[in-house]
């Protein structure tokens, strides 16, 4: 992938290293971006940060993520943009650029998978794998304008791939439409494992409280009108749900990332370092807490879902903002957005991201939160609820 060839600097400028992929499969004629966390043979492996750059060696294999969407005939374009460390929500990275958002030119594009939500919705790739530990798959394909599908944690393998915090790290698939979403989806997962058979549809009423009044109006015209019942989503509070939220997800990468951080002396920019001073702070005792605190959460999302459960749920809050917005706005934002993100995140379940309508010309997508292992099913209600729409 040239320069010319990457209006939106969607990609990484490494020298092009040609992928084997097979020649028929059910993904044949389709094109595929990665995100610069996945190893791919031939390529090393940048995470968005220099110092992990200079220190990552030529891989000689490809993450089976990746090696099965190319076994299934997808043809590899390039490595990806990522935040530093996949550890931010914007796409914004201080060392190798912001990539455009073709949907929104001038908004933030999302990250930390910035680089392939951007290669779909900009047209040069067909589909993009990315990671999602906080949002950043889902967040980055509402704020574009694509498809998204964070899967049912642990469902699909983040072997070969830089680690944040893994028991939240997903892989996840970006496209621009349903049809194209579910062929990747079934190439990486044959069935489901707990098909939803017959959908009750549940409305988040403490979700849908933390929406502004044009968001609040686009979800009431994507599923106003659809049969739901209300239900509440945050046992205790979001305020609760979401410091359980941040205390497990940094619990992760202090001792996942956080080593590498320390040992490596590399430079912070903002934003990482205080999630790292974060991190470290954390004590045996609050560690211990926010991990059972969060499994409570689980057991509470997976009663109220049951087997057939489906969330009708906002993404984010609010659509992207410019990146010349004040300092405040990007101190606020991400923890706005991850109070409504957190939910499938602790709860380890599927999350289905399609375009719905704008917020001042910017995109703002809506999603569908399922039962553990739902994922298929949940891809294909959601095109039904989508077609459906349109033909009203």
């Amino acid at each position: 992938m040239t320069m010319r060839d990457d209006p939106f600097g969607a990609f990484m400028p490494y020298p092009p290293v040609p992928v084997a992929h097979a020649a028929e499969g059910p993904l044949a004629g389709l094109t595929l971006a990665v995100k610069d966390i996945f190893h791919v043979a031939g390529h090393r492996t940048g995470a968005g940060c220099p110092t992990w750059l200079a220190q990552s060696p030529v891989h000689d294999t490809t993450a089976p993520a990746v090696q099965t969407l190319l076994d299934a005939g997808a043809r590899f374009l390039g490595k990806t943009h990522t935040d530093e460390l996949a550890w931010s929500m914007y796409g914004m990275n201080a060392h190798f650029g912001t990539p455009v958002n073709p949907a929104a030119p001038g908004r933030i594009p999302g990250g930390s998978s910035s680089g392939s939500a951007v290669a779909v919705a900009g047209g040069l790739a067909d589909i993009a794998i990315g990671s999602d530990t906080g949002g950043s798959v889902r967040a980055p394909a509402s704020f574009c304008g694509i498809w998204g599908w964070r899967p049912t944690h642990g469902l699909i393998p983040m072997a070969g791939a830089m680690a944040l915090a893994p028991s939240f790290d997903a892989c996840g698939i970006f496209a621009r439409d349903g049809a194209t979403l579910a062929r990747a989806a079934a190439v990486l997962m044959d069935r489901d494992a707990a098909p939803l058979t017959a959908p009750r549809l549940l409305v988040p009423r403490d979700m849908l409280a933390l929406l502004g009044p044009a968001a609040q109006r686009i979800w009431q015209q994507g599923f106003g009108a659809l049969s739901a019942r209300e239900v509440t989503v945050y046992p205790e509070g979001v305020e609760v749900a979401y410091a359980t939220f941040l205390t497990a997800v940094m619990a992760d990468a202090k001792e996942t990332i956080l080593p590498f951080i320390r040992q490596s002396r590399m430079p912070l920019v903002r934003g990482i370092d205080g999630r790292a001073d974060a991190a470290e702070a954390l004590t045996p005792d609050q560690i211990a807490d926010g991990r059972a605190a969060r499994d409570a959460f689980t057991a509470y999302l997976d009663r109220l879902l049951a087997r057939s459960g489906v969330l009708l749920a906002p993404v984010v809050q609010d659509a992207p903002f410019r990146l010349d917005a004040p300092v405040e706005v990007f101190d606020r934002f991400r923890h706005e957005a991850q109070r409504l993100l957190c939910v499938a995140g602790m709860a380890r379940l599927p999350q289905v991201v399609f375009p719905a309508r704008r917020i001042d010309g910017a995109p703002f997508g809506l999603s569908l939160i399922g039962p553990r292992g739902s994922d298929l099913s949940l891809i294909a209600l959601a095109q039904e609820l989508t077609s459906l729409k349109e033909t009203l």
